[in-house]
């Protein structure tokens, strides 16, 4: 009975047609006779056997399953899964964390919400992770038009996947949270692609209290970080993150180290807030580098903070090298900024200072390429 119901159910979710609910009803009905309750089912037997858990997860998961006294329902579910491409491990796992997935109604929930998604354009094969992330919200009737709300915000499946790995958001009210928040956060001047990138990033964004994200977008504003900034989206990710308590000691760190005063300080964080997500010890490490070893002056970092936020040993010191033995051998002018060469890209930089001395200095891609992997160059 249950191949049977599988081949069914599979047969209309592979359908190039939109199936009608009324139809899934009838087919499911004729396929599956109405089963009267089983006083021997035994739910833990049944996770086992027909869903493939273990033994210690079909003890975790028959305990929200209690009230189960028939395989109708389950059966039913199980049916249904492999029409989405849901096979073998793949239903073990998503019954494993989600057990009550098993008392949703197809007709009723799991086939409508389907239904809708596919007659937007996604693929069952799109569907299927939505499913495995979001199971708990999948038995809500009112899930196809959230997922539908938010793949329009976020502009794509991938993106909307990203977000809901933190699939709590889905819980939220449309209306009184998410809808207000989207709201502000375009008033403030963030465009859909920087919200999808901050929910990414801080996925309770949206889903905050509304006053809490106000009170959230203010503290960027504190840290210098005006609404309609460039800047805007990575100071939020920022302060979503860090206390006010937090912030006021990384601004302090950060003035110790780099010898800021509260003016550079200021112009630092309003230029790259990442700075204050920086570990002390790295800071300390770049301050030491930059100030001591390439002679750079306290408030020309100030000014270029995004200089911090690259690879000390990945970046930063590779192209210093690369830099400084060109400038020690004429082969480039001693008033080339080294921050120009740390902020191009890496095929940028290879083209433009180390493919162009390939004769007259043979060894520095071969150096360029060791200090890059962490290696000291025997010339540096």
């Amino acid at each position: 009975m249950l191949r049977l119901r599988q081949s069914l159910l599979s047969q209309i979710l592979l359908s190039p047609s939109t199936c009608p609910i009324s139809r899934l009803r009838r087919l499911i009905s004729a396929a599956v006779p109405t089963v009267s309750p089983n006083p021997s089912f035994a739910v833990e037997d049944y996770l086992i056997s027909i869903c493939g858990l273990t033994r210690p997860q079909a003890l975790k998961a028959s305990a929200k399953l209690s009230h189960l006294n028939s395989p109708s329902n389950p059966d039913a579910v199980l049916a249904f899964l492999p029409g989405l491409g849901l096979f073998g491990a793949d239903v073990a796992a998503l019954v494993a964390k989600d057990p009550q997935l098993l008392c949703t109604r197809v007709e009723t929930t799991l086939a409508p919400a389907v239904i809708e998604l596919t007659g937007v354009g996604l693929s069952r094969f799109e569907i299927a992770p939505l499913v495995s992330l979001t199971s708990q919200y999948f038995r809500r009737r009112s899930v196809a038009s959230r997922l539908l709300y938010f793949l329009s915000l976020f502009g794509s499946h991938e993106n909307l996947l990203r977000v809901l790995k933190y699939p709590s958001l889905l819980g939220c009210d449309l209306d009184k949270v998410v809808k207000p928040n989207v709201s502000f956060l375009r008033e403030s001047g963030l465009g859909d692609c920087d919200i999808t990138k901050l929910c990414i990033r801080v996925p309770c964004m949206l889903s905050n209290n509304p006053e809490r994200v106000r009170a959230i977008v203010a503290c960027a504003e504190g840290i210098g970080v005006p609404r309609r900034s460039g800047m805007l989206m990575k100071a939020l990710q920022v302060v979503a993150i860090l206390s006010q308590e937090k912030i006021t000691a990384e601004v302090e760190h950060l003035k110790k180290t780099f010898r800021w005063s509260d003016d550079e300080v200021g112009i630092a964080v309003s230029k790259a807030p990442t700075v204050l997500m920086k570990s002390k010890e790295s800071l300390h490490h770049r301050s030491e580098f930059l100030i001591s070893k390439v002679g750079l002056e306290p408030a020309y970092i100030a000014c270029r903070p995004a200089i911090l936020t690259y690879s000390l040993e990945g970046r930063l010191k590779p192209r210093y090298y690369v830099v400084k033995f060109l400038k020690e051998n004429g082969l480039l002018d001693h008033n080339r900024d080294y921050y120009a060469a740390v902020m191009i890209s890496e095929k940028a930089f290879v083209d433009k200072f180390v493919r162009p001395h390939k004769h007259a200095a043979p060894h520095l891609a071969d150096d360029y390429a060791k200090a890059c992997r962490g290696e000291v160059p025997a010339r540096a």
